[in-house]
């Protein structure tokens, strides 16, 4: 017998699992779903993840073998934990205050991440913020069985290129996938909503669904508003509209909020947005379709472009799409500082597996593996499940991911233009100035209202704070701020990652 202990996600393909492992499809999704892992289970054992799509984690509990098989899908866009008591037992969920919550479990700080963070601005690899707490990475499958564990990995991203295929042949491909992805993604009885910016990826989402309302965010400042784009490509595909509109006050607000239920520090300014605007979807709806991970299967950041330049050179300093400190600028802020614990540690490995690929290609693949993982899947499962509301990202598919490892970096960014072939691929259902807008990115006028005396105040408090005084030297910190107040708005990343950490360490040790 096999029980599902732990479960999180959406099975896309469950119509056909159902078929095929004899389960009945009118069973609740949930009922349903986690009939389908128990029965892929004793059907491919460690192989079932071959023949499910989704985002997906979960435990189950092999009765007859006496052991625990937990599984992470391939990019990770669904979280797990496990952690080892001091007396041999293995905790484990989908959330960290899941594990915490056992008896077993002692919270301890793991300063060691503080210094990958600084960098990246979230934290990557197996460890986490607590000492003891792992990650089980994307791709990976873990048994336990007799109070020992062994992690396997089942999955991991490969590229082929193939020069035989036109741009028109590629555009062609992931426009079919797509359309046959999407029926997958919601049953035609449940009711989704779609968040929607003025960027391609939620564009086309939308078009290739029958989604009726669209949820965007905007700001009170002009420049860095992209609700109008939104509510124009609305009303050109003939969809409704709804704007949050977000100001500095409760933008600050939400800060605690963010930090305690994304449960890791996360010092990306667009999850607070993100947050509230979950939090205002969960209003009117369960179910929201994002468009998360085109970006990096097909060369979406503006960078990419530079790829060829850098050449062999990547190996020795891209950790992905975030690098805002360098060593000797955390050598000096910091208290305690190593020189093992280096950033580009992590990556060695990935590099090592892109060995004769083009940089460009290295580069996604550090992504794919690291940035996606790490930050926006984090961000998005952990706002969506506070809020209470569902997210499903179709162009988060292996189907996808497939094509776009055998698309040559040519048909992905030029002199001009990035994402190309997925941009020709919109391009067959949405406008030429929406496939083909200039890529903005997140933006959020964090940047202005950090540098504001009505609304920094939290701020400067934290920097001066007991918690700043423990790890690191204040005087430095403050200098960084007081050189971003005084005009120097590069600094702004730098600043918000200090306080993103402040505010989450006391959420986590000071507070509770």
């Amino acid at each position: 017998m096999v029980k599902v202990q732990e479960y999180r996600g959406h099975i896309r393909n469950w119509e056909a699992l159902c078929k095929e492992l004899r389960i009945d499809p009118s069973l609740q999704r949930e009922e349903k779903e986690r009939q389908i892992l128990a029965r892929a289970y004793e059907e491919w054992g460690y192989d079932m993840a071959d023949h499910m799509y989704g985002m997906f984690a979960f435990a189950l509990w092999d009765e007859e073998e006496q052991k625990l098989f937990c599984l992470r899908d391939q990019f990770g866009t669904k979280p797990f934990y496990y952690y080892q008591t001091a007396d041999g037992r293995l905790l484990y969920g989908t959330t960290i205050r899941q594990i915490m919550e056992q008896p077993g479990f002692v919270k301890e700080f793991n300063e060691d991440m503080l210094q990958i963070y600084l960098t990246l601005t979230y934290g990557a690899g197996e460890d986490t913020f607590f000492k003891g707490v792992k990650k089980l990475l994307p791709g990976r499958y873990l048994v336990w069985k007799d109070g020992k564990m062994e992690i396997t990995r089942y999955w991991k991203p490969e590229f082929h290129p193939d020069d035989s295929k036109t741009l028109k042949e590629w555009a062609d491909e992931i426009h079919t996938t797509l359309k046959s992805i999407m029926p997958e993604v919601k049953t035609a009885e449940e009711y989704a909503e779609s968040f929607l910016s003025g960027g391609v990826d939620s564009s086309y989402v939308l078009a290739m669904s029958d989604v009726r309302m669209t949820d965007s965010c905007g700001y009170d400042e002009e420049r860095f508003d992209e609700s109008r784009l939104a509510a124009e490509t609305a009303r050109i595909l003939g969809r409704e509209n709804l704007r949050c509109r977000i100001t500095p006050e409760e933008y600050f607000e939400t800060v605690p909020y963010v930090m305690y239920n994304m449960e890791q520090p996360l010092g990306d300014a667009s999850a607070i947005v993100f947050a509230i605007a979950c939090k205002a979807a969960a209003e009117h709806t369960k179910i929201c379709y994002s468009g998360e991970g085109s970006d990096e299967f097909f060369g979406g950041y503006n960078m990419y472009r530079n790829a060829e330049r850098y050449g062999d050179n990547l190996k020795t300093f891209y950790v992905g799409n975030t690098n805002i400190m360098k060593e000797d600028e955390k050598k000096r802020i910091l208290k305690n500082y190593s020189e093992d614990i280096l950033p580009i540690n992590l990556v060695k490995d990935i590099y090592e597996e892109t060995e004769g690929l083009d940089p460009l290609t290295k580069m996604s693949d550090v992504d794919i593996q690291i940035w996606l993982e790490g930050d926006i899947y984090l961000n998005v499962d952990k706002m969506s499940t506070a809020a209470g509301l569902e997210i499903r990202m179709p162009l988060t598919d292996r189907r996808i991911f497939d094509i776009a490892s055998r698309i040559p970096s040519k048909y992905k960014v030029d002199k001009e233009q990035n994402k190309v072939a997925f941009r020709t691929a919109a391009a067959k259902l949405l406008p030429e100035e929406i496939a083909f807008r200039k890529k903005l990115g997140f933006i959020v006028p964090i940047r202005i209202w950090m540098a504001d005396d009505r609304y920094n105040q939290d701020v400067r408090a934290r920097f001066h704070s007991e918690t700043a005084g423990k790890f690191f030297h204040t005087e430095e910190i403050n200098a960084i701020f007081d050189e971003y107040t005084g005009g120097n708005s590069d600094n702004w990343r730098k600043v918000w990652t200090i306080y993103a950490f402040l505010v989450w360490y006391d959420e986590y040790f000071v507070k509770r």
